[in-house]
């Protein structure tokens, strides 16, 4: 189970490049402005040479200077240990997310999708829409985040759905590997309940299959039964979850 865990931590970074990264020790710091919890946090990848208590307060003082609480990602990879130090440092758990995968040889992918358009690419208006499906006005986060997605160093593959010349569901693939991870899946509020999710993630799955992917993974935030629903009625499954531990405003003082 490690190993599959490791892959697909792995391909999640590789997935999502965060604005600004820096390595030290064995760990990533990403930072992209607090756009989301995963490109504004510390991942541990590699080996240790130093304790975690001075690691831990250099983080804190590089998250600060960029203006920002530090934040680190809890994964089964990470020592049981090293959460309960950040607990004891008042740090809370933000963002509990599940990681699904699936076998693409006994995933369903028999719905229709007839409505779904693909480009290997990812269009600017593509990007504008996700930002207003999600409601993102942050300048800042308008102005930096494209250029998250254009340096996606895997293959990509786009799903968008049109209605009146203007998108209201979207949809991110990214080959890597043998897996195709799926990220984006937004559907206008106006527009749910219509099978749209389906016809994109369907759309998605069937396009990486004939790309050679045999395999599929993505993370859907605990708590979001619909999501979780559909996405095991096309076949994937649970592996693990993880969790962010968020500095916070008293810690910080």
């Amino acid at each position: 189970m490690d190993k599959i865990i490791k892959e697909i931590e792995d391909m999640s970074l590789n997935a999502w490049p965060s604005h600004k990264m820096e390595l030290y020790d064995g760990w990533i710091l990403r930072f992209s402005y607090f756009y989301t919890h995963r490109t504004n946090s510390v991942e541990q990848f590699g080996t240790s040479t130093l304790s975690w208590r001075e690691k831990v307060s250099f983080c804190e003082q590089e998250y600060a200077r960029l203006g920002s609480p530090a934040i680190f990602k809890i994964s089964p990879l990470v020592s049981p240990d090293f959460d309960y130090v950040l607990e004891n440092r008042g740090y809370e758990i933000q963002h509990t997310t599940n990681v699904m995968a699936a076998d693409l040889e006994h995933a369903d992918l028999s719905a229709s999708y007839d409505l779904v358009t693909l480009t290997d690419d990812i269009p600017d208006i593509w990007i504008e829409s996700l930002f207003d499906l999600k409601g993102t006005i942050n300048p800042v986060h308008r102005a930096v985040v494209p250029s998250m997605y254009h340096a996606i160093v895997k293959d990509t593959i786009c799903a968008s759905i049109w209605n009146n010349g203007k998108i209201i569901a979207t949809g991110l693939g990214i080959l890597d590997r043998d897996y195709i991870g799926l990220y984006a899946i937004h559907v206008r509020e106006d527009f749910r309940h219509k099978g749209y999710a389906r016809q994109i993630c369907t759309a998605l799955l069937k396009e990486g299959k004939k790309k050679g992917a045999t395999r599929a993974y993505l993370q859907v935030v605990e708590g979001n039964t619909p999501a979780r629903s559909l996405y095991e009625s096309l076949g994937l499954n649970f592996v693990y979850t993880y969790w962010f531990r968020v500095q916070t405003q008293t810690d910080r003082v």
